[in-house]
Protein backbone atom coordinates (compact mmCIF):
# COMPACT_ATOMS: atom_id res chain seq x y z
CA UNK A 1 0.00 0.00 0.00
CA UNK A 2 1.45 3.61 -1.15
CA UNK A 3 1.61 6.31 1.46
CA UNK A 4 1.60 10.11 0.41
CA UNK A 5 4.08 11.94 1.36
CA UNK A 6 4.59 14.89 3.68
CA UNK A 7 4.34 18.24 2.32
CA UNK A 8 8.68 18.55 1.97
CA UNK A 9 9.97 15.91 0.11
CA UNK A 10 13.05 15.77 2.15
CA UNK A 11 10.93 15.72 5.79
CA UNK A 12 10.26 12.75 7.55
CA UNK A 13 7.15 10.64 7.05
CA UNK A 14 4.52 11.54 9.86
CA UNK A 15 2.95 9.00 12.00
CA UNK A 16 0.28 7.78 11.50
CA UNK A 17 0.94 7.67 7.52
CA UNK A 18 -1.18 10.40 5.50
CA UNK A 19 -4.12 8.43 3.77
CA UNK A 20 -3.82 7.28 0.19
CA UNK A 21 -5.88 9.06 -2.45
CA UNK A 22 -9.48 7.82 -3.07
CA UNK A 23 -9.71 5.63 0.15
CA UNK A 24 -13.00 4.03 0.52
CA UNK A 25 -15.03 3.76 3.70
CA UNK A 26 -13.73 -0.01 4.21
CA UNK A 27 -10.43 0.91 3.36
CA UNK A 28 -10.16 3.51 5.55
CA UNK A 29 -11.83 1.36 8.55
CA UNK A 30 -9.37 -1.66 7.92
CA UNK A 31 -6.56 1.28 7.55
CA UNK A 32 -7.41 2.85 11.29
CA UNK A 33 -7.62 -0.59 12.95
CA UNK A 34 -3.87 -1.95 11.85
CA UNK A 35 -2.72 1.81 12.74
CA UNK A 36 -4.59 1.02 16.18
CA UNK A 37 -3.20 -2.30 16.02
CA UNK A 38 0.75 -0.82 15.54
CA UNK A 39 0.80 1.48 17.97
CA UNK A 40 -0.49 -0.94 20.82
CA UNK A 41 1.96 -3.04 19.78
CA UNK A 42 4.40 -0.12 19.83
CA UNK A 43 3.42 1.46 23.30
CA UNK A 44 3.38 -2.68 24.81
CA UNK A 45 7.41 -2.74 23.49
CA UNK A 46 7.73 0.67 25.41
CA UNK A 47 6.11 -0.14 28.21
CA UNK A 48 8.52 -3.45 28.24
CA UNK A 49 11.51 -1.82 27.48
CA UNK A 50 10.76 0.38 30.65
CA UNK A 51 10.18 -1.96 32.88
CA UNK A 52 13.25 -3.71 32.31
CA UNK A 53 15.66 -0.75 32.78
CA UNK A 54 13.61 0.25 36.44
CA UNK A 55 14.31 -3.67 37.00
CA UNK A 56 17.98 -3.46 35.91
CA UNK A 57 18.33 -0.17 38.13
CA UNK A 58 16.57 -1.83 41.06
CA UNK A 59 19.10 -4.80 40.90
CA UNK A 60 21.52 -2.63 40.45
CA UNK A 61 21.26 -0.82 43.61
CA UNK A 62 21.94 -4.13 45.81
CA UNK A 63 25.45 -4.32 43.22
CA UNK A 64 28.63 -3.20 43.43
CA UNK A 65 30.43 -2.90 40.42
CA UNK A 66 33.98 -2.21 40.14
CA UNK A 67 36.08 -2.35 36.94
CA UNK A 68 39.76 -3.57 37.21
CA UNK A 69 42.26 -1.34 34.93
CA UNK A 70 45.93 -1.07 34.05
CA UNK A 71 47.84 -2.04 31.32
CA UNK A 72 48.91 -5.39 29.77
CA UNK A 73 50.27 -7.54 32.89
CA UNK A 74 49.71 -5.84 35.48
CA UNK A 75 48.05 -8.39 37.40
CA UNK A 76 44.11 -7.64 36.73
CA UNK A 77 43.03 -11.13 35.70
CA UNK A 78 45.38 -12.23 38.54
CA UNK A 79 43.80 -10.36 41.36
CA UNK A 80 40.58 -11.40 39.71
CA UNK A 81 41.34 -14.80 40.37
CA UNK A 82 42.01 -13.66 44.30
CA UNK A 83 38.67 -12.31 44.41
CA UNK A 84 37.13 -15.32 43.07
CA UNK A 85 39.53 -17.41 45.73
CA UNK A 86 38.39 -15.54 48.49
CA UNK A 87 34.55 -15.16 47.99
CA UNK A 88 33.72 -17.93 45.21
CA UNK A 89 35.79 -20.77 46.25
CA UNK A 90 33.47 -23.57 44.83
CA UNK A 91 33.37 -21.75 41.49
CA UNK A 92 37.29 -21.51 41.51
CA UNK A 93 37.54 -24.89 42.78
CA UNK A 94 35.32 -25.99 39.40
CA UNK A 95 37.33 -24.93 37.22
CA UNK A 96 40.85 -26.62 37.88
CA UNK A 97 40.66 -29.07 35.28
CA UNK A 98 40.70 -26.07 32.99
CA UNK A 99 43.46 -24.08 34.61
CA UNK A 100 45.09 -27.76 34.57
CA UNK A 101 45.66 -27.33 30.71
CA UNK A 102 46.70 -23.96 30.94
CA UNK A 103 49.20 -24.32 33.23
CA UNK A 104 50.72 -27.07 30.99
CA UNK A 105 50.26 -24.62 27.67
CA UNK A 106 52.78 -22.01 29.83
CA UNK A 107 55.12 -24.49 30.80
CA UNK A 108 55.01 -26.21 27.38
CA UNK A 109 55.59 -22.61 25.93
CA UNK A 110 58.69 -22.11 27.94
CA UNK A 111 60.38 -24.78 27.27
CA UNK A 112 59.77 -24.53 23.42
CA UNK A 113 61.03 -20.87 23.89
CA UNK A 114 64.39 -21.82 25.69
CA UNK A 115 65.08 -24.22 22.43
CA UNK A 116 63.97 -21.59 20.29
CA UNK A 117 66.89 -19.44 21.74
CA UNK A 118 68.88 -22.14 22.21
CA UNK A 119 69.10 -22.59 18.50
CA UNK A 120 72.00 -25.11 16.62
CA UNK A 121 74.04 -22.45 15.72
CA UNK A 122 73.93 -20.87 19.42
CA UNK A 123 74.75 -24.76 20.78
CA UNK A 124 78.03 -24.61 18.50
CA UNK A 125 79.23 -21.43 20.68
CA UNK A 126 78.63 -23.60 24.04
CA UNK A 127 80.48 -26.16 25.91
CA UNK A 128 77.50 -28.63 26.50
CA UNK A 129 76.99 -29.20 22.58
CA UNK A 130 75.84 -33.10 22.80
CA UNK A 131 73.81 -32.78 25.67
CA UNK A 132 71.61 -29.73 24.41
CA UNK A 133 71.24 -31.12 21.21
CA UNK A 134 69.97 -34.59 22.64
CA UNK A 135 67.66 -32.58 24.83
CA UNK A 136 66.74 -30.55 21.69
CA UNK A 137 65.92 -34.10 20.09
CA UNK A 138 64.32 -35.49 22.76
CA UNK A 139 61.92 -32.38 23.84
CA UNK A 140 60.98 -31.88 19.59
CA UNK A 141 57.37 -33.47 20.74
CA UNK A 142 56.59 -30.50 23.04
CA UNK A 143 55.92 -28.82 19.71
CA UNK A 144 52.29 -31.13 19.15
CA UNK A 145 51.94 -30.76 22.99
CA UNK A 146 51.70 -26.92 22.46
CA UNK A 147 49.64 -26.78 19.38
CA UNK A 148 46.96 -29.41 20.61
CA UNK A 149 46.71 -27.63 23.68
CA UNK A 150 46.35 -24.34 21.91
CA UNK A 151 43.67 -25.86 19.35
CA UNK A 152 41.66 -27.23 22.75
CA UNK A 153 41.70 -23.64 24.04
CA UNK A 154 40.12 -22.43 21.78
CA UNK A 155 37.45 -25.23 20.12
CA UNK A 156 34.24 -23.85 20.93
CA UNK A 157 34.60 -21.48 18.14
CA UNK A 158 34.71 -23.01 15.19
CA UNK A 159 36.48 -20.80 13.14
CA UNK A 160 39.12 -19.94 15.72
CA UNK A 161 39.03 -16.14 15.31
CA UNK A 162 39.21 -15.97 19.32
CA UNK A 163 42.13 -17.18 19.42
CA UNK A 164 45.41 -15.48 18.58
CA UNK A 165 48.89 -16.14 19.27
CA UNK A 166 52.14 -14.06 18.66
CA UNK A 167 54.21 -16.18 16.72
CA UNK A 168 56.83 -13.72 14.93
CA UNK A 169 60.30 -14.57 16.77
CA UNK A 170 58.98 -14.03 19.89
CA UNK A 171 62.50 -14.79 21.63
CA UNK A 172 63.87 -10.96 20.04
CA UNK A 173 61.72 -9.34 22.46
CA UNK A 174 63.48 -11.94 25.71
CA UNK A 175 59.88 -13.13 26.38
CA UNK A 176 57.67 -16.19 25.88
CA UNK A 177 55.08 -15.73 23.10
CA UNK A 178 51.19 -15.66 24.78
CA UNK A 179 48.15 -16.93 23.68
CA UNK A 180 45.30 -14.92 23.59
CA UNK A 181 41.51 -15.98 24.25
CA UNK A 182 38.57 -13.57 23.74
CA UNK A 183 36.57 -12.98 26.99
CA UNK A 184 33.04 -15.05 27.17
CA UNK A 185 34.51 -17.38 24.99
CA UNK A 186 33.49 -20.36 27.51
CA UNK A 187 36.95 -22.14 27.52
CA UNK A 188 36.76 -23.20 31.05
CA UNK A 189 33.63 -24.98 30.66
CA UNK A 190 34.75 -26.30 26.90
CA UNK A 191 37.58 -28.62 29.15
CA UNK A 192 35.67 -30.13 31.48
CA UNK A 193 35.05 -33.91 30.95
CA UNK A 194 32.29 -34.08 28.38
CA UNK A 195 30.38 -37.59 28.73
CA UNK A 196 27.28 -38.30 26.21
CA UNK A 197 24.70 -41.27 26.84
CA UNK A 198 24.29 -43.50 23.94
CA UNK A 199 21.96 -46.58 24.47
CA UNK A 200 23.09 -46.79 27.62
CA UNK A 201 26.87 -46.40 27.55
CA UNK A 202 29.36 -43.55 27.98
CA UNK A 203 31.03 -42.12 25.39
CA UNK A 204 33.92 -39.97 26.84
CA UNK A 205 34.78 -36.53 24.39
CA UNK A 206 37.81 -37.12 21.91
CA UNK A 207 38.90 -33.54 23.43
CA UNK A 208 39.38 -35.10 26.96
CA UNK A 209 41.45 -37.85 24.99
CA UNK A 210 43.94 -35.46 23.27
CA UNK A 211 44.17 -33.51 26.73
CA UNK A 212 45.10 -36.83 28.21
CA UNK A 213 47.32 -37.43 25.72
CA UNK A 214 49.09 -34.09 25.64
CA UNK A 215 49.74 -34.63 29.35
CA UNK A 216 51.02 -38.19 29.18
CA UNK A 217 53.75 -36.80 26.57
CA UNK A 218 54.28 -34.13 28.99
CA UNK A 219 55.08 -36.48 31.61
CA UNK A 220 57.22 -38.56 29.79
CA UNK A 221 59.16 -35.56 28.58
CA UNK A 222 59.13 -34.16 32.59
CA UNK A 223 63.21 -35.66 33.51
CA UNK A 224 64.34 -34.13 30.24
CA UNK A 225 62.78 -30.60 30.73
CA UNK A 226 64.32 -30.56 34.33
CA UNK A 227 67.70 -31.30 32.87
CA UNK A 228 67.18 -28.48 30.57
CA UNK A 229 66.77 -26.00 33.22
CA UNK A 230 69.24 -27.11 35.25
CA UNK A 231 72.47 -27.31 32.57
CA UNK A 232 74.59 -24.59 33.16
CA UNK A 233 74.97 -24.16 29.34
CA UNK A 234 71.65 -23.52 28.54
CA UNK A 235 71.51 -20.86 31.28
CA UNK A 236 74.34 -18.61 29.95
CA UNK A 237 72.28 -18.59 26.79
CA UNK A 238 69.40 -17.60 28.01
CA UNK A 239 71.68 -14.71 30.36
CA UNK A 240 73.51 -13.83 27.03
CA UNK A 241 70.28 -12.91 25.55
CA UNK A 242 69.12 -10.93 28.26
CA UNK A 243 66.21 -13.53 29.02
CA UNK A 244 64.99 -13.87 32.40
CA UNK A 245 61.88 -16.11 32.52
CA UNK A 246 61.94 -16.41 36.42
CA UNK A 247 60.35 -12.99 35.98
CA UNK A 248 57.65 -13.64 33.58
CA UNK A 249 54.08 -14.81 34.24
CA UNK A 250 53.26 -18.09 33.67
CA UNK A 251 56.75 -19.26 34.69
CA UNK A 252 56.59 -23.08 36.13
CA UNK A 253 60.23 -24.10 34.91
CA UNK A 254 61.29 -24.54 38.25
CA UNK A 255 58.37 -26.92 39.05
CA UNK A 256 58.87 -29.01 36.23
CA UNK A 257 59.13 -31.96 37.82
CA UNK A 258 55.88 -31.66 40.01
CA UNK A 259 53.74 -29.69 37.12
CA UNK A 260 54.63 -32.20 34.63
CA UNK A 261 54.33 -35.52 36.27
CA UNK A 262 51.31 -37.32 35.52
CA UNK A 263 48.68 -36.79 38.83
CA UNK A 264 49.31 -33.09 39.00
CA UNK A 265 46.92 -31.12 40.15
CA UNK A 266 47.11 -27.57 40.20
CA UNK A 267 47.35 -25.87 43.79
CA UNK A 268 45.64 -22.35 44.11
CA UNK A 269 49.18 -20.93 43.89
CA UNK A 270 49.59 -22.34 41.11
CA UNK A 271 46.44 -20.80 39.25
CA UNK A 272 46.90 -17.80 40.90
CA UNK A 273 50.68 -18.04 38.75
CA UNK A 274 48.88 -19.34 35.84
CA UNK A 275 49.41 -16.73 32.28
CA UNK A 276 45.94 -16.61 29.86
CA UNK A 277 46.20 -13.04 28.15
CA UNK A 278 42.22 -12.25 27.55
CA UNK A 279 41.25 -9.93 24.75
CA UNK A 280 37.89 -8.02 25.53
CA UNK A 281 36.03 -7.69 28.79
CA UNK A 282 35.00 -10.37 31.45
CA UNK A 283 32.20 -10.10 33.49
CA UNK A 284 32.49 -12.09 37.06
CA UNK A 285 29.89 -11.82 39.78
CA UNK A 286 30.43 -12.64 43.11
CA UNK A 287 28.55 -12.93 46.43
CA UNK A 288 30.49 -10.96 49.28
CA UNK A 289 29.60 -11.32 52.67
CA UNK A 290 30.88 -8.38 55.13
CA UNK A 291 30.42 -8.41 58.84
CA UNK A 292 27.83 -10.98 59.17
CA UNK A 293 25.36 -8.60 56.83
CA UNK A 294 23.49 -10.00 53.75
CA UNK A 295 25.32 -11.57 50.73
CA UNK A 296 26.01 -8.62 47.94
CA UNK A 297 26.60 -9.12 44.81
CA UNK A 298 29.64 -7.66 42.94
CA UNK A 299 29.86 -7.43 39.68
CA UNK A 300 34.01 -7.52 38.65
CA UNK A 301 34.59 -6.08 34.96
CA UNK A 302 38.04 -7.28 33.84
CA UNK A 303 39.15 -6.32 30.36
CA UNK A 304 42.47 -6.14 28.38
CA UNK A 305 45.17 -3.99 29.25
CA UNK A 306 46.89 -3.20 25.59
CA UNK A 307 46.90 -0.28 23.87
CA UNK A 308 44.71 -1.46 21.24
CA UNK A 309 41.70 -2.75 23.88
CA UNK A 310 41.98 0.47 26.09
CA UNK A 311 39.06 2.15 23.77
CA UNK A 312 36.96 -0.51 24.86
CA UNK A 313 37.26 0.93 28.59
CA UNK A 314 34.77 3.66 28.08
CA UNK A 315 31.71 2.11 27.84
CA UNK A 316 32.43 0.77 31.61
CA UNK A 317 32.76 3.86 33.24
CA UNK A 318 29.27 5.17 33.69
CA UNK A 319 28.17 2.27 35.41
CA UNK A 320 30.85 1.56 38.11
CA UNK A 321 31.06 2.26 41.72
CA UNK A 322 34.67 1.68 41.64
CA UNK A 323 37.82 1.61 39.86
CA UNK A 324 40.64 -0.97 41.14
CA UNK A 325 43.98 0.09 39.25
CA UNK A 326 46.98 -1.72 39.21
CA UNK A 327 50.46 -0.29 38.38
CA UNK A 328 53.10 -3.02 37.99
CA UNK A 329 55.98 -1.52 39.84
CA UNK A 330 58.37 -3.54 38.85
CA UNK A 331 58.06 -3.23 35.04
CA UNK A 332 60.45 0.15 35.52
CA UNK A 333 63.08 -1.46 33.02
CA UNK A 334 60.41 -3.26 30.53
CA UNK A 335 59.04 -1.65 27.42
CA UNK A 336 55.82 -2.05 25.91
CA UNK A 337 54.76 -4.82 23.76
CA UNK A 338 53.18 -2.82 21.44
CA UNK A 339 55.81 0.24 20.82
CA UNK A 340 59.01 -1.09 22.09
CA UNK A 341 59.89 3.02 22.06
CA UNK A 342 58.02 3.47 25.70
CA UNK A 343 58.79 2.50 29.36
CA UNK A 344 56.06 0.56 30.93
CA UNK A 345 56.07 2.19 34.31
CA UNK A 346 55.76 6.13 32.42
CA UNK A 347 52.80 4.30 30.32
CA UNK A 348 51.03 3.62 33.60
CA UNK A 349 51.59 7.14 34.69
CA UNK A 350 50.07 8.25 31.65
CA UNK A 351 47.80 6.10 31.64
CA UNK A 352 46.76 6.88 35.49
CA UNK A 353 46.54 10.16 33.87
CA UNK A 354 43.95 9.80 31.87
CA UNK A 355 41.99 8.12 33.62
CA UNK A 356 42.08 11.08 36.62
CA UNK A 357 41.32 13.22 33.80
CA UNK A 358 37.69 11.65 32.49
CA UNK A 359 34.85 13.49 34.29
CA UNK A 360 32.51 9.89 34.03
CA UNK A 361 34.29 8.96 36.70
CA UNK A 362 34.25 12.03 38.62
CA UNK A 363 32.44 10.61 42.02
CA UNK A 364 33.82 7.40 41.82
CA UNK A 365 36.11 5.62 44.18
CA UNK A 366 39.75 4.77 42.92
CA UNK A 367 41.87 1.95 44.48
CA UNK A 368 45.94 2.58 43.51
CA UNK A 369 47.16 -1.05 43.81
CA UNK A 370 51.50 -0.74 43.14
CA UNK A 371 51.92 -4.89 42.12
CA UNK A 372 54.64 -7.19 41.83
CA UNK A 373 56.34 -5.23 44.71
CA UNK A 374 58.25 -9.00 44.89
CA UNK A 375 59.26 -8.44 41.84
CA UNK A 376 60.55 -4.73 42.55
CA UNK A 377 62.52 -5.91 45.31
CA UNK A 378 64.55 -8.80 43.46
CA UNK A 379 65.50 -6.71 40.85
CA UNK A 380 66.77 -3.45 42.98
CA UNK A 381 68.63 -6.48 45.15
CA UNK A 382 70.16 -7.86 42.27
CA UNK A 383 71.47 -4.44 41.42
CA UNK A 384 69.28 -3.16 38.48
CA UNK A 385 69.58 0.86 39.07
CA UNK A 386 65.40 2.41 38.90
CA UNK A 387 67.17 5.79 38.75
CA UNK A 388 69.04 4.35 34.68
CA UNK A 389 65.25 3.85 33.49
CA UNK A 390 63.47 6.83 35.85
CA UNK A 391 65.99 10.05 35.03
CA UNK A 392 63.80 12.25 37.50
CA UNK A 393 64.29 9.92 40.61
CA UNK A 394 67.24 11.28 42.64
CA UNK A 395 67.68 8.98 45.78
CA UNK A 396 69.28 5.63 46.54
CA UNK A 397 68.51 3.47 43.10
CA UNK A 398 68.89 0.55 44.70
CA UNK A 399 66.38 1.02 47.76
CA UNK A 400 63.49 -0.41 47.94
CA UNK A 401 61.33 1.65 50.53
CA UNK A 402 62.80 5.18 48.73
CA UNK A 403 61.65 3.41 45.10
CA UNK A 404 57.85 2.78 46.68
CA UNK A 405 57.68 6.64 48.21
CA UNK A 406 59.02 8.02 44.89
CA UNK A 407 56.43 6.11 42.64
CA UNK A 408 53.19 6.70 45.33
CA UNK A 409 54.70 10.32 44.95
CA UNK A 410 54.31 10.54 42.12
CA UNK A 411 50.66 8.69 41.42
CA UNK A 412 49.13 10.68 44.21
CA UNK A 413 50.53 14.15 42.46
CA UNK A 414 48.76 13.53 39.17
CA UNK A 415 45.60 12.50 41.05
CA UNK A 416 45.56 15.71 42.48
CA UNK A 417 46.27 17.89 39.54
CA UNK A 418 44.24 15.97 36.79
CA UNK A 419 41.33 15.02 38.79
CA UNK A 420 38.08 17.52 38.01
CA UNK A 421 37.38 17.47 41.32
CA UNK A 422 38.37 15.62 44.41
CA UNK A 423 37.34 11.55 44.71
CA UNK A 424 38.41 8.89 47.29
CA UNK A 425 42.08 7.60 46.68
CA UNK A 426 43.04 4.20 48.60
CA UNK A 427 46.44 3.15 48.01
CA UNK A 428 48.39 -0.14 48.67
CA UNK A 429 51.41 -2.45 47.93
CA UNK A 430 50.37 -5.37 47.07
CA UNK A 431 51.84 -8.94 45.20
CA UNK A 432 48.89 -10.51 43.47
CA UNK A 433 49.96 -13.87 43.54
CA UNK A 434 49.87 -13.25 47.30
CA UNK A 435 46.59 -15.55 48.29
CA UNK A 436 46.20 -14.07 51.48
CA UNK A 437 46.21 -10.41 50.67
CA UNK A 438 42.69 -8.37 52.47
CA UNK A 439 40.95 -8.55 49.95
CA UNK A 440 37.83 -7.93 52.00
CA UNK A 441 39.27 -3.84 52.95
CA UNK A 442 39.89 -3.39 49.62
CA UNK A 443 35.97 -3.97 49.03
CA UNK A 444 34.44 -2.47 51.50
CA UNK A 445 36.59 0.90 50.50
CA UNK A 446 33.71 0.46 47.31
Amino acid sequence: MLWRKSASFNAPESWPPYPPNAETELEKAVRLEEEKEARRVSDSIDHELELEKQEMRARRRHQTRVLLLGQAESGKSTMLKNFQLHFSPEAFNAETEAWRAVIHLNLTRSVNFVLDVLSPERIQQLRGQDTLRSLRMRLSPLRQVEMLLVQRLSANDPSRSTLKVEEAAPWVYGRASEVSIRGGSGWKSLLRLRRNVNSGSRTIDTRQDELDDAQQILNACRDDIVTLWADPDAQAGLQDEGVSLQQQSGFFLDEAARVASADFVPTYQDILKARLQTIGAEEHVMSVEQSGDPAQKWVFYDVGGARGQRAGWVPYFEDVNAILFLCPVAAFNEVLLEDRSVNRLLDSFNLWKTICTSRLLASTTFILLFNKTDILREKLAAGISFSQYVRSYKDDPFDFELVCEYIKRKFVSIHKHASSQRRQLHIDFTCAIVSGADLSSWLLLC
